[in-house]
């Protein structure tokens, strides 16, 4: 799942392959200028066909040899996903970008996201068209390929059945993506999971999966023994049933894509280390899942955390608090730069700003506004919500230090990041991203399935302020 080529892209520096055909890209104010310089009978062709080059309308262009070329409308999309419909609405073979109002990197970018498509089990319909990708300024090429390949890692992995991609797979994938580059790697599990990290391990304590975390450490090959460290913590739940306190089915129909934060974080580290940023990573994914059975966790039991905090369980259902909540304990003490996790975390935050908007919540406003910042540079939006010191006492337990769920039903996901907050070291600059981690339909570079949200806004937002 970290190998995957790119079947919609040929990279060349050679010379253009002969039977590749153009693609134009068009806004509506450059129209006129571009119908001006077309041959007679193409310029009347598109005007009779009424295209006013709006957003993702796309026209094949008649030619001597019967097909000549593409024209896309480009709206006011200044996005990646202006290109995103391109790969599977283009007929099959090669083709090439005429350079146009927009940014090329972002078109490479586009094409692949749209070109992805999760067929392990059920063949495509057709195959993508393919995009020559020629060598662009700075390492564009480079730069939109390595996203791309992590997007369609991420995505891969959240579509993976739980069947077949349970705690000891996702920790593999883990340990696999962190070989391929040369990063120093752990694996615990066992009675040693019981002992540093007790809270995965009740989670996963009713499943005949074992629960597993895999970690691991890189440094860039420019980065300092005391180069800025950048620790991620994912939530890797591989199916969640709710525990003892059941979702009902229909609930349970996606809880594959439980364990979507610790895929975007493999893939925001994939990024980072491909990039070869001089910075120290630090990489922690708590791999569980929820289950009913003897063994598992009931509503009124108490742990004991890492941090030496006593949780009552409140709601088994409130799992992915008490998965992370350990592991950023131990991140939080060794004073990373920058700690950030993923997870798909709470209902709450979808009902606050709907699927498309990871709801982020920031103990330092710069790190805050950098990754807001970035996501709407990149076309990868996050919304800030706060963390409300007044509803700090909601988590209060009669019979231990916290609860993990609040008594109230509102503000379910500032009380799952407050929650978290009571486990970090003091001055700990920390992000929590809620994920959705999904796209309920296809639209252009988003096809129904897996997602890989707030993904490259984070990358962005670390070379930014600390490869910048």
């Amino acid at each position: 799942m970290i190998d995957q080529s790119l079947p919609c892209i040929a990279e060349s520096d050679t010379p253009r392959d002969p039977l590749a055909r153009p693609v134009h890209a068009v806004r509506p104010e450059g129209l006129a200028a571009f119908l001006a310089g077309l041959p007679d009978e193409q310029a009347r062709f598109l005007r009779a066909a009424g295209f006013t080059a709006r957003a993702d309308e796309l026209i094949l262009l008649p030619g001597m040899g019967g097909l000549d070329g593409a024209v896309l409308g480009l709206g006011a999309d200044r996005t990646p996903h202006a290109f995103g419909s391109l790969p599977m609405r283009l007929p099959e073979g090669p083709w090439y970008l005429e350079a146009g109002d927009f940014d090329q990197q972002a078109a490479v970018l586009g094409f692949c996201l749209g070109a992805y498509r999760y067929g392990a089990f059920k063949a495509a319909k057709r195959a993508p068209a393919t995009l020559l990708a020629p060598p662009l300024p700075g390492g564009g090429t480079a730069r939109a390929l390595s996203q791309a390949r992590a997007a369609w890692m991420v995505r891969d992995l959240i579509n993976a059945p739980a069947n077949l991609l349970g705690p000891a797979e996702l920790a593999d994938v883990a340990i696999q993506l962190a070989t391929a580059n040369g990063a120093a790697w752990t694996r615990t599990d066992g009675p040693a999971l019981d002992t540093a990290y007790p809270t995965i391990a009740a989670v996963g304590a009713g499943s005949a999966r074992k629960p597993v975390v895999a970690a691991f450490t890189w440094k860039g090959s420019t980065a300092a023994a005391d180069a800025p460290l950048v620790s991620l913590c994912g939530k890797g739940v591989c199916f969640d049933t709710g525990g003892y306190d059941l979702k009902p089915a229909a609930g349970m129909l996606r809880m594959k894509k439980d364990m979507g934060g610790a895929a975007t974080i493999l893939g925001i580290a994939r990024i980072l280390m491909e990039a070869d940023l001089p910075i120290r990573l630090a990489v922690r994914i708590g791999c569980v899942e929820n289950s009913v059975s003897g063994h598992a966790m009931r509503p009124g039991d108490i742990i004991r955390t890492r941090r030496g905090l006593t949780v009552e369980v409140g709601n088994t259902d409130a799992e992915g608090r008490l998965v992370l909540c350990d592991l950023l304990a131990e991140a939080s003490d060794e004073a990373p730069t920058l700690l950030l996790n993923c997870a798909t975390l709470t209902g709450a935050a979808r009902v606050a700003v709907g699927p498309d908007l990871p709801a982020l919540f920031a103990t330092d406003d710069g790190w805050a506004e950098a990754i807001a910042r970035a996501g709407a540079t990149v076309a990868d939006p996050v919304w800030r919500l706060p963390l409300w010191d007044g509803y700090d006492p909601w988590l209060d337990s009669p019979v231990a230090d916290l609860n993990n769920i609040s008594a109230r039903p509102f503000a379910g996901a500032v009380v799952a990041a407050l929650f978290m907050r009571r486990f970090l070291a003091p001055g700990t600059p920390w992000v929590h991203l809620d994920l959705y981690a999904w796209n309920d339909s296809t639209r252009p570079g988003r096809p129904e399935g897996g997602e890989a949200q707030a993904m490259r806004a984070v990358c962005a937002a670390v070379e930014s302020r600390l490869a910048g």
